[in-house]
Protein backbone atom coordinates (compact mmCIF):
# COMPACT_ATOMS: atom_id res chain seq x y z
CA UNK A 1 0.00 0.00 0.00
CA UNK A 2 1.18 3.20 -0.97
CA UNK A 3 0.81 7.25 -1.74
CA UNK A 4 1.67 8.21 -5.06
CA UNK A 5 2.51 11.73 -6.30
CA UNK A 6 2.89 12.01 -10.07
CA UNK A 7 4.24 15.24 -12.02
CA UNK A 8 2.94 17.18 -9.33
CA UNK A 9 3.22 21.31 -10.46
CA UNK A 10 1.80 24.70 -8.61
CA UNK A 11 2.87 27.61 -9.46
CA UNK A 12 1.49 30.76 -7.39
CA UNK A 13 1.52 34.52 -9.12
CA UNK A 14 4.13 33.17 -11.58
CA UNK A 15 6.44 31.89 -8.48
CA UNK A 16 7.57 27.93 -9.36
CA UNK A 17 6.22 26.11 -5.88
CA UNK A 18 6.41 22.38 -7.63
CA UNK A 19 7.86 21.47 -10.79
CA UNK A 20 6.73 18.08 -11.85
CA UNK A 21 7.32 16.78 -8.41
CA UNK A 22 6.65 12.28 -8.86
CA UNK A 23 7.31 10.24 -5.98
CA UNK A 24 6.26 6.70 -4.32
CA UNK A 25 5.87 6.72 -0.61
CA UNK A 26 5.12 3.07 1.16
CA UNK A 27 3.20 3.00 4.37
CA UNK A 28 5.31 1.58 7.08
CA UNK A 29 8.44 4.13 5.58
CA UNK A 30 10.03 7.22 7.26
CA UNK A 31 10.85 9.49 4.51
CA UNK A 32 12.63 12.93 4.97
CA UNK A 33 12.77 15.89 2.03
CA UNK A 34 16.38 17.96 2.07
CA UNK A 35 16.48 21.25 0.82
CA UNK A 36 16.84 24.83 1.23
CA UNK A 37 14.01 27.57 1.98
CA UNK A 38 12.02 27.88 -1.14
CA UNK A 39 13.13 24.72 -2.21
CA UNK A 40 8.93 23.18 -2.38
CA UNK A 41 9.47 21.23 0.91
CA UNK A 42 6.13 22.97 2.22
CA UNK A 43 4.45 22.88 -0.83
CA UNK A 44 4.99 19.36 -1.57
CA UNK A 45 3.42 18.80 2.14
CA UNK A 46 1.05 21.06 1.63
CA UNK A 47 -0.29 19.13 -1.71
CA UNK A 48 -0.14 15.80 0.00
CA UNK A 49 -2.67 16.80 2.84
CA UNK A 50 -4.30 18.46 0.51
CA UNK A 51 -4.16 22.31 1.60
CA UNK A 52 -2.93 23.03 -1.74
CA UNK A 53 -4.50 21.62 -5.05
CA UNK A 54 -1.50 21.38 -7.64
CA UNK A 55 -2.29 23.30 -11.12
CA UNK A 56 -1.48 20.10 -12.72
CA UNK A 57 -0.76 16.51 -11.42
CA UNK A 58 -2.47 13.22 -8.55
CA UNK A 59 -2.11 11.90 -5.82
CA UNK A 60 -3.62 8.36 -5.10
CA UNK A 61 -3.24 6.47 -1.98
CA UNK A 62 -4.02 2.42 -2.24
CA UNK A 63 -4.85 3.22 -5.43
CA UNK A 64 -7.97 5.73 -4.46
CA UNK A 65 -7.71 9.62 -6.21
CA UNK A 66 -7.27 11.79 -3.28
CA UNK A 67 -8.41 14.64 -5.23
CA UNK A 68 -11.83 12.83 -4.83
CA UNK A 69 -11.88 12.79 -0.83
CA UNK A 70 -12.90 15.95 1.42
CA UNK A 71 -9.66 17.35 3.26
CA UNK A 72 -11.65 16.93 6.52
CA UNK A 73 -12.12 13.17 6.33
CA UNK A 74 -8.42 12.24 4.91
CA UNK A 75 -6.62 10.39 7.33
CA UNK A 76 -3.50 12.78 7.39
CA UNK A 77 -1.95 14.93 10.74
CA UNK A 78 0.50 17.69 10.37
CA UNK A 79 3.18 19.12 12.53
CA UNK A 80 3.88 22.80 11.88
CA UNK A 81 7.31 24.27 12.49
CA UNK A 82 5.57 26.90 15.19
CA UNK A 83 4.01 25.06 18.83
CA UNK A 84 0.12 24.88 17.81
CA UNK A 85 -1.40 23.82 20.98
CA UNK A 86 -4.91 25.31 22.40
CA UNK A 87 -3.57 26.85 25.54
CA UNK A 88 -6.65 27.17 27.11
CA UNK A 89 -6.47 23.33 27.44
CA UNK A 90 -4.50 20.78 29.51
CA UNK A 91 -2.02 18.84 27.88
CA UNK A 92 -4.45 15.82 28.02
CA UNK A 93 -7.23 18.09 26.74
CA UNK A 94 -5.15 19.05 23.99
CA UNK A 95 -3.87 15.79 22.87
CA UNK A 96 -7.47 14.32 23.29
CA UNK A 97 -9.15 16.92 21.21
CA UNK A 98 -8.78 14.78 17.82
CA UNK A 99 -9.96 11.82 19.01
CA UNK A 100 -13.16 14.09 20.75
CA UNK A 101 -14.28 15.66 17.55
CA UNK A 102 -14.67 12.18 16.44
CA UNK A 103 -16.69 10.89 19.64
CA UNK A 104 -14.59 7.99 20.47
CA UNK A 105 -15.82 6.92 23.42
CA UNK A 106 -14.07 7.98 27.01
CA UNK A 107 -12.08 4.82 27.73
CA UNK A 108 -10.86 5.01 24.40
CA UNK A 109 -9.67 8.49 24.65
CA UNK A 110 -8.14 7.47 27.90
CA UNK A 111 -6.12 4.94 26.62
CA UNK A 112 -4.99 6.20 23.67
CA UNK A 113 -4.02 9.73 25.05
CA UNK A 114 -1.83 8.02 28.38
CA UNK A 115 -0.04 5.64 25.89
CA UNK A 116 1.23 8.17 23.40
CA UNK A 117 1.85 10.64 26.49
CA UNK A 118 4.21 7.72 27.56
CA UNK A 119 5.72 7.40 24.05
CA UNK A 120 6.38 11.06 23.89
CA UNK A 121 7.51 11.37 27.58
CA UNK A 122 4.63 13.60 28.90
CA UNK A 123 2.83 11.35 31.46
CA UNK A 124 3.99 13.87 34.36
CA UNK A 125 2.93 17.05 32.88
CA UNK A 126 -0.73 15.95 31.40
CA UNK A 127 -2.89 18.07 33.92
CA UNK A 128 -0.27 20.98 33.24
CA UNK A 129 -1.62 24.13 30.58
CA UNK A 130 0.65 24.68 27.51
CA UNK A 131 2.74 27.93 28.50
CA UNK A 132 3.78 26.17 31.74
CA UNK A 133 5.76 23.97 29.81
CA UNK A 134 9.45 24.24 27.87
CA UNK A 135 10.15 24.87 23.99
CA UNK A 136 10.24 20.83 23.60
CA UNK A 137 7.59 19.83 25.67
CA UNK A 138 5.39 22.17 23.82
CA UNK A 139 6.39 20.40 20.40
CA UNK A 140 6.00 16.87 22.17
CA UNK A 141 2.11 17.93 22.80
CA UNK A 142 1.59 19.53 19.38
CA UNK A 143 3.30 15.61 18.12
CA UNK A 144 1.24 13.58 20.45
CA UNK A 145 -2.26 15.28 18.92
CA UNK A 146 -1.24 14.35 15.97
CA UNK A 147 0.25 10.51 16.89
CA UNK A 148 -2.98 10.20 18.73
CA UNK A 149 -4.89 10.39 15.60
CA UNK A 150 -3.38 6.99 14.16
CA UNK A 151 -3.50 8.44 10.52
CA UNK A 152 -2.38 7.12 7.84
CA UNK A 153 0.01 9.81 6.40
CA UNK A 154 1.60 11.86 8.80
CA UNK A 155 3.58 15.28 7.85
CA UNK A 156 5.95 16.73 9.96
CA UNK A 157 7.14 20.45 8.92
CA UNK A 158 10.71 21.40 9.70
CA UNK A 159 9.42 20.54 13.33
CA UNK A 160 12.54 21.28 15.34
CA UNK A 161 13.53 24.68 13.77
CA UNK A 162 12.31 27.14 16.28
CA UNK A 163 14.13 24.93 19.16
CA UNK A 164 17.72 25.85 20.79
CA UNK A 165 20.44 23.31 19.05
CA UNK A 166 20.55 21.21 22.92
CA UNK A 167 16.80 20.45 22.84
CA UNK A 168 16.75 19.73 18.31
CA UNK A 169 19.57 17.29 19.18
CA UNK A 170 17.43 15.85 21.94
CA UNK A 171 14.28 15.78 20.33
CA UNK A 172 15.94 13.95 16.90
CA UNK A 173 17.31 11.46 19.52
CA UNK A 174 13.81 10.74 20.56
CA UNK A 175 12.14 10.80 17.32
CA UNK A 176 14.09 7.71 16.35
CA UNK A 177 12.19 5.93 18.89
CA UNK A 178 8.68 7.74 18.60
CA UNK A 179 8.88 7.40 14.75
CA UNK A 180 9.90 3.45 15.08
CA UNK A 181 6.23 2.69 16.52
CA UNK A 182 4.46 4.01 13.98
CA UNK A 183 4.79 1.07 11.56
CA UNK A 184 1.11 1.28 10.03
CA UNK A 185 2.11 5.63 8.95
CA UNK A 186 4.22 6.70 6.48
CA UNK A 187 5.93 9.38 7.70
CA UNK A 188 7.50 12.71 5.62
CA UNK A 189 9.33 15.04 7.58
CA UNK A 190 10.96 18.12 5.82
CA UNK A 191 14.56 19.83 7.16
CA UNK A 192 17.02 21.91 5.96
CA UNK A 193 19.52 19.88 7.68
CA UNK A 194 21.02 16.82 6.13
CA UNK A 195 22.42 15.65 9.12
CA UNK A 196 19.00 14.89 10.47
CA UNK A 197 18.70 12.70 7.20
CA UNK A 198 21.92 11.29 8.38
CA UNK A 199 20.83 10.58 11.55
CA UNK A 200 17.43 9.14 11.15
CA UNK A 201 18.35 7.08 8.64
CA UNK A 202 15.44 7.51 6.19
CA UNK A 203 14.81 7.62 2.82
CA UNK A 204 15.76 10.75 1.19
CA UNK A 205 14.08 13.15 -1.23
CA UNK A 206 16.46 16.38 -2.17
CA UNK A 207 14.36 18.91 -3.65
CA UNK A 208 15.20 22.70 -5.02
CA UNK A 209 13.94 25.08 -6.72
CA UNK A 210 10.49 23.03 -6.73
CA UNK A 211 12.21 19.73 -8.39
CA UNK A 212 12.92 16.49 -6.55
CA UNK A 213 16.50 15.99 -8.02
CA UNK A 214 17.32 12.71 -6.10
CA UNK A 215 15.90 9.46 -4.25
CA UNK A 216 17.27 7.42 -2.11
CA UNK A 217 18.77 5.92 1.52
CA UNK A 218 20.32 8.71 3.10
CA UNK A 219 23.74 7.22 3.32
CA UNK A 220 23.96 6.45 -1.13
CA UNK A 221 22.71 10.10 -1.72
CA UNK A 222 25.45 11.48 0.49
CA UNK A 223 28.34 8.86 -1.02
CA UNK A 224 26.70 9.53 -4.47
CA UNK A 225 25.11 12.85 -5.21
CA UNK A 226 23.45 12.78 -8.79
CA UNK A 227 24.38 16.13 -9.26
CA UNK A 228 26.82 18.84 -8.42
CA UNK A 229 23.54 20.66 -6.87
CA UNK A 230 22.81 17.49 -4.77
CA UNK A 231 26.26 17.67 -3.14
CA UNK A 232 25.84 21.12 -1.74
CA UNK A 233 22.40 20.71 -0.67
CA UNK A 234 23.24 17.17 0.96
CA UNK A 235 26.57 18.06 3.15
CA UNK A 236 26.89 20.32 5.90
CA UNK A 237 28.66 22.50 5.28
CA UNK A 238 28.31 22.30 1.80
CA UNK A 239 30.69 20.36 -0.32
CA UNK A 240 33.82 22.21 -1.67
CA UNK A 241 33.72 22.78 -5.59
CA UNK A 242 36.35 23.52 -7.97
CA UNK A 243 36.56 23.84 -11.69
CA UNK A 244 39.44 22.09 -13.12
CA UNK A 245 40.81 19.76 -15.70
CA UNK A 246 42.21 16.32 -15.93
CA UNK A 247 44.65 14.58 -18.04
CA UNK A 248 46.04 11.26 -17.89
CA UNK A 249 48.04 11.61 -15.46
CA UNK A 250 46.84 14.25 -13.29
CA UNK A 251 43.84 16.54 -12.59
CA UNK A 252 44.67 20.28 -12.28
CA UNK A 253 42.25 22.68 -9.37
CA UNK A 254 42.25 26.61 -10.80
CA UNK A 255 45.74 27.74 -12.13
CA UNK A 256 48.05 25.99 -10.25
CA UNK A 257 47.13 23.34 -7.76
CA UNK A 258 48.38 19.77 -9.62
CA UNK A 259 47.30 16.33 -7.85
CA UNK A 260 48.00 12.79 -9.54
CA UNK A 261 45.21 11.22 -11.07
CA UNK A 262 42.78 8.98 -8.22
CA UNK A 263 42.86 5.59 -8.94
CA UNK A 264 38.58 6.13 -9.21
CA UNK A 265 38.56 8.29 -12.02
CA UNK A 266 40.19 5.85 -14.27
CA UNK A 267 37.14 5.71 -16.71
CA UNK A 268 37.38 9.48 -17.27
CA UNK A 269 38.32 10.79 -20.35
CA UNK A 270 40.45 14.05 -19.93
CA UNK A 271 38.72 17.05 -20.36
CA UNK A 272 37.19 20.34 -17.79
CA UNK A 273 35.48 18.96 -14.95
CA UNK A 274 34.47 20.51 -11.99
CA UNK A 275 36.22 18.33 -8.88
CA UNK A 276 34.25 18.37 -5.20
CA UNK A 277 34.99 17.32 -1.81
CA UNK A 278 33.88 17.20 1.84
CA UNK A 279 34.47 19.76 4.30
CA UNK A 280 35.19 16.81 6.62
CA UNK A 281 38.21 15.22 4.17
CA UNK A 282 40.13 18.72 4.23
CA UNK A 283 42.59 18.73 7.15
CA UNK A 284 46.15 20.97 7.98
CA UNK A 285 48.84 19.85 6.57
CA UNK A 286 52.47 21.10 6.36
CA UNK A 287 52.98 19.62 2.83
CA UNK A 288 49.55 20.71 1.44
CA UNK A 289 48.66 23.45 -0.64
CA UNK A 290 49.18 26.96 0.80
CA UNK A 291 46.58 28.78 1.73
CA UNK A 292 45.15 32.10 3.85
CA UNK A 293 42.62 31.54 6.61
CA UNK A 294 39.63 34.41 6.06
CA UNK A 295 37.35 32.86 8.70
CA UNK A 296 37.66 30.54 11.49
CA UNK A 297 34.55 29.90 12.60
CA UNK A 298 34.16 27.62 16.24
CA UNK A 299 30.82 25.85 16.60
CA UNK A 300 30.77 23.58 20.01
CA UNK A 301 34.00 21.22 19.86
CA UNK A 302 34.01 22.25 16.21
CA UNK A 303 36.03 24.75 13.57
CA UNK A 304 34.77 25.76 10.26
CA UNK A 305 38.25 26.96 8.61
CA UNK A 306 37.47 28.91 5.38
CA UNK A 307 40.40 29.69 3.34
CA UNK A 308 41.73 30.66 -0.29
CA UNK A 309 44.14 29.66 -2.35
CA UNK A 310 44.46 32.52 -5.32
CA UNK A 311 40.95 32.13 -6.58
CA UNK A 312 40.24 28.81 -4.70
CA UNK A 313 38.22 28.78 -2.17
CA UNK A 314 37.02 26.08 0.45
CA UNK A 315 36.07 25.38 3.54
CA UNK A 316 37.66 22.44 6.24
CA UNK A 317 35.43 20.92 9.11
CA UNK A 318 38.02 20.27 11.47
CA UNK A 319 36.88 18.35 15.21
CA UNK A 320 38.19 20.31 17.83
CA UNK A 321 38.77 24.07 18.66
CA UNK A 322 41.82 25.71 16.53
CA UNK A 323 42.27 29.50 16.45
CA UNK A 324 43.10 30.81 13.68
CA UNK A 325 44.13 34.57 12.73
CA UNK A 326 42.67 36.25 9.97
CA UNK A 327 45.13 36.24 7.21
CA UNK A 328 47.23 33.66 8.78
CA UNK A 329 49.05 31.16 6.00
CA UNK A 330 48.38 27.90 6.58
CA UNK A 331 48.65 24.99 4.43
CA UNK A 332 45.68 22.28 3.36
CA UNK A 333 45.83 18.88 2.29
CA UNK A 334 43.63 17.69 -0.31
CA UNK A 335 42.96 13.45 -0.68
CA UNK A 336 42.58 12.72 -4.12
CA UNK A 337 40.92 9.44 -3.24
CA UNK A 338 38.51 11.66 -1.53
CA UNK A 339 37.42 13.53 -4.32
CA UNK A 340 34.23 13.65 -6.88
CA UNK A 341 33.95 14.67 -10.22
CA UNK A 342 31.07 16.04 -12.11
CA UNK A 343 30.68 17.00 -15.63
CA UNK A 344 30.56 20.89 -16.66
CA UNK A 345 27.05 20.76 -16.72
CA UNK A 346 26.80 19.25 -12.98
CA UNK A 347 26.47 15.42 -13.61
CA UNK A 348 28.15 13.09 -11.22
CA UNK A 349 30.87 11.48 -13.80
CA UNK A 350 33.10 9.74 -10.50
CA UNK A 351 32.28 9.15 -6.92
CA UNK A 352 34.94 7.66 -4.18
CA UNK A 353 34.73 4.19 -3.57
CA UNK A 354 33.97 4.67 0.16
CA UNK A 355 32.11 7.20 -0.17
CA UNK A 356 34.40 10.33 0.81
Amino acid sequence: MSLVATELTRRVDGVVHLDSVSCVLERGRFYVVVGPTLSGKTSLLHALAGLDAPDIGTITFDGADLAAVPVWSRSVSMVYQQFINYPHLTVYDNIAFPLRRRRLAHAEIESRVRAIAETVSLTPFLERLPGALSGGQQQRVALARSLVKGSDLLLLDEPLINLDYKLREQLREEFLNIFSAQSRSILVYTTAEPNEALLFGAEVLVMHEGRLLQVGSAQSVYARPATATVARIFSDPPMNLVPGSLDDAALRLGDDVRLPRPRHFGPLPPGPYVFGIHPGDIAPNPSGIAAEVELAEISGSETFLHVHHAEMRLVAHLSGVYAYALGENVQIALDGAKLFAFTPDGELAAAPTSGG
